[in-house]
């Protein structure tokens, strides 16, 4: 066991090392994607430089699947039939970047605040590294989603064939998660993220003016209930060792120059997560149920309507045993939590996990250079380059256990 231990050191070392000779140049491409940001569906920029930088180690590429999806197919040099997919998303958000880094977006208004440009260039890494040393059986297929970011890109790669042209065994996915060590890897099998519904409710009255309420019915009476009651459902309707979120995120109604008018009508919008079908069916039945109530009191009407965005993403108990093994092998027993805790955001790999096993695994981002603790979606995120090197080395680690060669 000792004699093990110390050859997957070794081995584990010489890996890195390897990966520190290409670090200057994974890095630089980061930080072009991050100058550079693009939004769902319009990864055009993006997408050629990923085909370009793949075709340029020989590795088979594909381009167009969900607009500007980008697929990679390198077979190994050992004899096998298998395959799998290793997957990184690539589009930025809507957010006005406010780092102050000198390769901070040149796109007013455009970020990448979810670390896609950084997820894109460890999956890049992993490539090139695997492209000169094909030391594996089978193929590995190295898919750049776009999309992620409310577009349902991997849905629609599934739907346009992902998975029948390039037939997959099991796929896997790797996403930053600040405040988590540097280095530290974290995952569970079964549901890990939240499937998301968006919700929108409008309260109609007549509306009136507001020296005359008693001539009016008002539906700002309506929402303030059904706002207030919500909650009700998470704390008495859902039982304790089951988790569910709803939130409001938008309330609107009248004009705010006409204060003396009480409205119509008020829209509200939020968003409401959840892990299991039973679970889900109760919330929107109680959501339903608290706004006809509402109304009803305050001789209002109201329309309920839930939209489906994601479904849970379910990590399958062999591929994350697996994954989190590679991450053993590659870094320690200590560098992975294999029991960590769900998370309420969702992420639409899951509908890659609905097509096909696999897992999807946190790696830690760490914090902010000054200590502080920037999450996804702020405007003061970066990506951590430490982790482009650590990502491109679990990645490799993974493939070549996956495909029957020595990590």
């Amino acid at each position: 066991m000792i004699l093990r231990a110390r050859r997957l050191i070794t081995v584990t070392q010489c890996l890195i090392e390897t990966l520190r000779g290409q670090e200057a140049e994974m890095i630089a491409i980061r930080r072009d994607l991050h100058r550079h940001p693009e939004i769902a569906f319009k990864e055009f920029r993006t997408a050629a430089l990923v085909a370009e930088k793949l075709r340029g180690w020989g590795i088979a590429v594909s381009e167009g699947l969900a607009g500007t999806g980008v697929v990679g197919a390198l077979r190994g040099r050992l004899p096998g039939a298998g395959a799998i997919g290793l997957r990184a998303d690539m589009d930025a958000l809507p957010i006005r970047e406010a780092t102050g880094l000198p390769y901070a977006s040149v796109h007013d208004g455009l970020m990448h605040a979810c670390g896609h440009d950084g997820h894109t260039a460890m999956l890049l890494g992993a490539a090139r590294h695997l492209a000169m040393n094909p030391d594996f059986a089978g193929t590995v297929h190295f898919i750049f989603q776009p999309a992620e970011e409310g577009g349902g890109g991997g849905k629609v790669m599934v739907e346009e064939g992902l998975f029948r042209r390039f037939p997959c065994d099991a796929v896997y996915g790797l996403h930053n998660e600040p405040g988590l060590e540097i280095g530290r890897f974290g995952i569970r099998s079964g549901p890990m993220l939240a499937a998301m519904d968006s919700w929108r409710v409008v309260f109609r009255g007549t509306g009136g003016h507001g020296g005359r309420p008693h001539r009016a019915t008002d539906p700002t009476m309506a929402q303030a209930q059904f706002v207030l009651t919500l909650q009700s459902v998470i704390g008495r309707n859902i039982p304790g060792h089951e988790t569910a979120v709803i939130s409001v995120g938008h309330i609107g109604a009248g004009a705010a120059d006409a204060p003396n008018n009480i409205p119509a009508q008020v829209l509200l919008t939020g968003t409401m997560r959840t892990y299991r079908p039973e679970v889900r069916e109760v919330v929107i039945r109680r959501l339903n149920e608290l706004a006809a109530s509402a109304a009803s009191g305050h001789n209002c009407m109201a329309e309920v309507m839930i939209d489906s965005h994601y479904p849970p993403l379910v990590n399958s108990r062999d591929e994350t045993n697996r994954a989190a093994d590679a991450a053993a092998s590659a870094f320690g027993e200590g560098a992975i939590d294999r029991d960590f805790p769900q998370i309420t955001a969702a992420e639409d790999f899951a509908f890659m996990l609905r097509e096909r096993p696999g897992a999807f695994m946190l790696i830690g981002n760490g914090f902010a250079p000054d200590g502080a603790l920037h999450h996804v979606h702020t405007p003061h995120y970066d990506f951590n380059d430490a982790l482009v090197t650590i990502g491109s080395a679990y990645w490799v680690t993974l493939a070549r256990r996956e495909l029957r060669a020595e990590a």
